[in-house]
């Protein structure tokens, strides 16, 4: 049985070649909209498997008009096909319940693979989105780790996988060059920073952070 699809965009010309091309793979169009408030009266009627839209359209904008149809109709996979590229228009529309995202300017066999992705259950993001998405998710977790982590030198990161594996004060000397002492010091003022009142907590808080996998 053909997957039932909408499009909603408000340029007629691309809701015809990809209704055309959609049509052509077997894939049946149910319906069409030009804008946010009529696309979920043609949700409500034809209740299809997936919907293709854009996010800037008059009406009722694409991010809307997901999270209505995904509340209403939680079976519904919505792929958002954008000119957006900007990391809070791909957040947000995933957020708003989205099950893929991709550019306008994605080759069909592309539209294609997504469609398929997003009917099977999966997400999807085009590999532009993708690099966006990455790019968004280094920023917050080197935010996130400056916030939630004090700052370690590289030396003290050095001793800290050295004494989590276990090696003696001595062996941390012989390994780094450096004296008893400074190993000592090293490592009381690790602790005293990352508020770790024993070795085991110390060998804990390093595992956890992969700054060694000893178990």
């Amino acid at each position: 049985m053909s997957a039932r699809i909408v499009i909603v965009d408000d340029h007629c010309l691309l809701r015809a070649a990809l209704k055309s091309m959609l049509e052509k793979k077997d894939f049946e169009v149910v319906g069409e909209a030009g804008d946010g408030r009529a696309a979920l009266k043609v949700v409500a009627k034809f209740k299809p498997d997936a919907v293709v839209a854009d996010i800037s359209m008059p009406g009722r904008n694409g991010i809307e008009f997901t999270k209505q149809s995904v509340h209403e109709f939680p079976a519904i996979k919505v792929l958002i096909l954008s000119m957006h590229n900007e990391a809070r228009f791909v957040m947000e529309a995933f957020a708003a319940g989205a099950s893929g995202y991709l550019l306008k300017d994605s080759g069909f066999e592309e539209i294609l693979v997504a469609l398929q992705a997003v009917l099977a259950g999966r997400k999807y993001v085009g590999p532009d989105i993708a690099d966006v998405l990455v790019g968004r998710a280094i920023t917050q977790w080197l935010s996130d780790s400056q916030h939630q982590l004090p700052k370690i030198s590289g030396r003290e990161r050095e001793v800290l996988q050295l004494v989590a594996e276990g090696k003696s004060t001595k062996e941390i000397a012989a390994s780094l060059y450096v004296s008893s002492k400074t190993v000592e010091t090293h490592r009381r003022q690790v602790m005293g920073r990352l508020n770790l009142a024993n070795i085991a907590n110390l060998t804990k808080f390093a595992i956890r952070e992969g700054i060694t996998s000893v178990q």
